[in-house]
């Protein structure tokens, strides 16, 4: 039977604490659609680094929103897939260019709100699990959960790049712990909508957990608030 009221999760937390992931996995064990807002920007981003423009330039980058056209559409395995203008690009997605790049477009107000509104109509249609940076305190203030997770810079750089020799990419681990580092600061320090945990969050902590002990915790908490 179908839910009547749909239920948000809002999943926040610093680069590299495993949200994705972890959101992704809760979401299916709880028959909710998953979105992962970071993808999102980092759509956003590819375009903006293909027009040549600087993304940290909130002039240069305002002026090329009204020709970024951000779809989502979910695959027969029920994974997100991200379209700009019309092209399937989520596989273009995860290079550390896109990342930091996403990154400090995500701090050009201009971008936040133009994005702002198609997060919020996915929770208003759906019963989602949506993770990123501002979920619980800006784009759904509202959710019925709101988790903070987190991990110390060591131990989510060094997922990082355990995740790039899996893919058979090239990844330095100090040069991982020193971006890892930077994106923190540049996130927790920007004026629109800086990482912060909301005041009703849970603080969900995996430094010393494995994944499926976090993901264990997560599905607790949220059926906790919840009573599912």
């Amino acid at each position: 039977m179908e839910r009547v009221k749909k239920i948000s999760v809002a999943i926040d937390g610093p680069s590299g604490a495993g949200k994705s992931t972890l959101a992704r996995a809760a979401a299916k064990k709880m028959n909710f659609i998953y979105v992962d807002t970071g993808a999102i920007y980092r759509t956003a981003a590819l375009h903006i680094l293909r027009r040549g423009a600087e993304p940290g330039d909130g002039a240069a980058v305002a002026a090329l929103l009204p020709e970024i056209g951000v779809t989502i559409a979910y695959d027969e395995a029920g994974e997100q897939r991200m379209f700009l203008n019309g092209e399937d690009v989520t596989d273009r997605l995860r290079t550390q260019e896109v990342s930091m790049a996403a990154s400090s477009a995500a701090a050009c107000p201009a971008v936040r709100a133009f994005l702002l509104d198609m997060q919020r109509e996915l929770a208003a249609k759906n019963s989602v699990i949506m993770d990123g940076r501002d979920i619980g305190t800006v784009v759904l203030p509202g959710a019925d959960v709101k988790i903070y997770l987190t991990a110390s810079c060591e131990a989510r750089a060094k997922r990082r790049w355990l995740e790039l020799q899996g893919r058979g990419l090239p990844g330095d681990l100090e040069q991982l712990l020193r971006e890892t580092r930077e994106r923190d600061a540049r996130d927790e320090g920007r004026a629109a909508a800086p990482l912060r945990p909301a005041e009703d969050a849970v603080l969900l902590d995996t430094t010393e957990m494995n994944f499926q002990e976090s993901l264990d915790r997560m599905i607790q908490i949220i059926r906790g608030r919840t009573g599912l």
